[in-house]
């Protein structure tokens, strides 16, 4: 009866020790899936973080550069404006020196052909 009770003294003795220790292992194995877990959340959020930076540096680059093309062409407009006013202006004063010559012409010519008409009569 004395081996009976040592020998399952010592089947008790290893059966909690084995126990013990796995449960030991298995809060650690645990804690460690938590914290990676944990560390996985924070690096995604600072991930998300920086790609929304991202995306908002880049949108606020597009949008100057889209603001400097319109400041471009506004510009171009303007000057290719401003020359065809000054072609324009220059056509107009062209013609009105032809017309004057033309009208001078005329008149010259309208003066001979009336001096040619009195000295016949």
């Amino acid at each position: 009866m004395k081996k009976l009770i040592l020998g399952g003294a010592l089947l008790l003795a290893l059966g909690l020790s084995f126990t013990s220790c796995r449960d030991t292992k298995k809060e650690g194995s645990v804690e460690d899936a938590i914290e990676a877990t944990e560390d996985a959340a924070e690096e995604a959020g600072e991930a998300v973080e920086n790609s929304v930076e991202e995306a908002g540096e880049a949108v606020e680059n597009a949008a100057e550069e889209a603001g400097d093309a319109i400041d471009e062409a506004v510009d171009a407009a303007g000057e290719a404006a401003n020359g065809a006013a000054e072609k324009a202006g220059e056509t107009v004063d062209k013609a009105v020196d032809a017309t004057k010559k033309a009208a001078n012409d005329a008149v010259e010519t309208a003066k001979k052909e009336a001096n040619k008409l009195k000295d016949s009569h």
